[in-house]
């Protein structure tokens, strides 16, 4: 609890932490609004492949237009530095090779997220991966690469996986067992065959809104359509050697209140499978009726007493508990992305700890049809038209070959996959040529022959 005094001092020595964003999109701009206004930050550069929008971005969000410079090299990114400006560029390389402390990689696109953090990490940059389509993907072996090199490779701070993680190592570092950990969102059952045709429908947007902002389709239709929960949940139980359950996400409509009395063990009462999971609590019930104190926005960690002594303890201070006072939990009901993601910066740079890792292998997020796929049929990736996002163990992954979420997009089917059905590697001709697939590929082999990374950390129950 003391960021912001490290960040003073470094402020008073005229040392600010250098800080390089990729991305220019909404997280970004949230990260921009705030690093302006922290005392000890320098965002020394911005790449992003329209260099105008990275400078609207940061006029919408109260820059001066004097801080800002173009860059079209390293060296003018170095200038610009010097003279305390930010510099905007085109070429994402140019700003990871430049004199930097820290790169936060905002694309949400896994293949260029896998080629930033690698050149980051090996130029001896810290990362802070908002990226968390590239984190399902690919964060054990970053986080891997990282730790040889004496780096930190973080998750963001504000996104709901690292706030998770924050509870988690809570409740573990006050001798607490965690059972089940997660977030809310809005949740039907028909959602996962949304596609940005019916999106704004299930929203409830009328056309004048969309067309009024700047609203992505396919952004949203990654969180309705379940997509951005089997990511995030892959990339919170990969961070904290929780297994997913075998039936992956139920989307129970639960609300703060009676978290404890229904997410905990079958025998105990609840619906998980198994303590030590992750799940997704849903804001309405199956009939559309809202649930009361939902935590849609928010985060959670369930905790089981270890003794009558600390149940006792739950009790006398105040802590809801399921009806036999051995269940509790703990939540935050609201989460601001990229307003608190300076704390992953200056964490990692400052005293070299991420605010969530991806340590393990147990995870991962599996591309399921839409509809009833045929050969030829081109896959569109996250919140497109073809396949969503299920949660399933990296054990069943690596047993059924399993196309990861992150690697279904602009790939071609060459047999047909039924609605519903998960997509294998053997469904798809295989572009071989994506770094984000050779570094995968690497990983899941290693993990063949070892076992899933991080298994001796979980049990996986029969």
């Amino acid at each position: 609890m003391n960021l912001f005094r490290l960040l003073q001092a470094r402020a008073d020595e005229g040392r600010s932490v250098r800080v390089g964003v990729i991305g220019a999109g909404k997280f970004s701009n949230m990260f921009l609004s705030q690093a302006r206004l922290t005392p000890g930050l320098h965002v020394v550069g911005i790449a992003e492949l329209d260099p105008e929008k990275a400078k609207q971005a940061c006029l919408r969000t109260g820059w001066a237009p004097e801080a800002l410079a173009f860059g079209t090299s390293t060296a003018s990114i170095e200038d610009g530095a010097k003279q305390g400006k930010t510099v905007i560029t085109g070429d994402a390389r140019q700003l990871i090779e430049s004199r930097l402390d820290v790169i936060v990689e905002i694309t949400g696109v896994p293949e260029a997220g896998a080629q930033h953090a690698w050149r980051a990490l090996e130029s001896g940059k810290h990362v802070v991966m908002v990226n968390v389509e590239a984190d399902a993907l690919l964060g054990p072996v970053l986080a891997r690469k990282a730790e040889k090199a004496g780096l930190v490779y973080s998750m963001a701070y504000g996104d709901q996986p690292a706030l998770i993680a924050e509870q988690i190592d809570w409740a573990r570092a006050v001798g607490l067992e965690v059972v089940c950990a997660g977030k809310g969102t809005r949740y039907q059952p028909e959602y996962h065959y949304s596609t940005p045709d019916t999106v704004w429908g299930h929203y409830g947007f009328s056309e004048e809104r969309v067309a009024s902002g700047d609203y992505n389709a396919k952004m949203f239709n990654s969180f309705l359509d379940g997509t951005k929960s089997a990511i995030e949940m892959c990339a919170v139980a990969n961070g904290n050697g929780l297994v997913p359950q075998r039936c992956g996400l139920q989307f129970p409509p639960v609300g703060v209140d009676d978290l404890p009395q229904i997410l905990k063990p079958r025998e105990a009462g609840g619906i998980l499978e198994h303590a030590g999971t992750v799940e997704v609590v849903a804001s309405e019930n199956r009939d559309r009726s809202p649930v009361q104190r939902d935590l849609r926005w928010g985060v959670y960690v369930v905790f089981r007493a270890p003794t009558d002594y600390v149940k006792r303890c739950f009790s006398e201070y105040g802590l809801r508990t399921d009806s036999s006072g051995e269940f509790a939990a703990l939540y935050r009901p609201y989460h601001l992305i990229g307003l608190e993601l300076g704390i992953s910066v200056a964490s990692a740079a400052l005293r070299s700890e991420p605010t969530g890792s991806s340590r393990s292998f147990v995870a991962d997020a599996a591309a399921a049809a839409k509809k009833d796929l045929k050969p030829g049929d081109v896959l569109d990736g996250e919140g497109g038209y073809t396949v969503y996002g299920r949660l399933v163990r990296a054990q069943e992954s690596l047993e059924h070959g399993c196309l990861p979420m992150g690697l279904a997009s602009h790939v071609t089917l060459v047999r047909p996959v039924a609605k519903g059905a998960v997509v294998t590697y053997e469904d798809i001709a295989v572009d071989d040529s994506l770094f984000s697939y050779k570094l995968r590929r690497d990983m899941e082999e290693e993990a063949k022959r070892s076992g899933p990374h991080g298994a001796h950390e979980a049990t996986f129950p029969t």
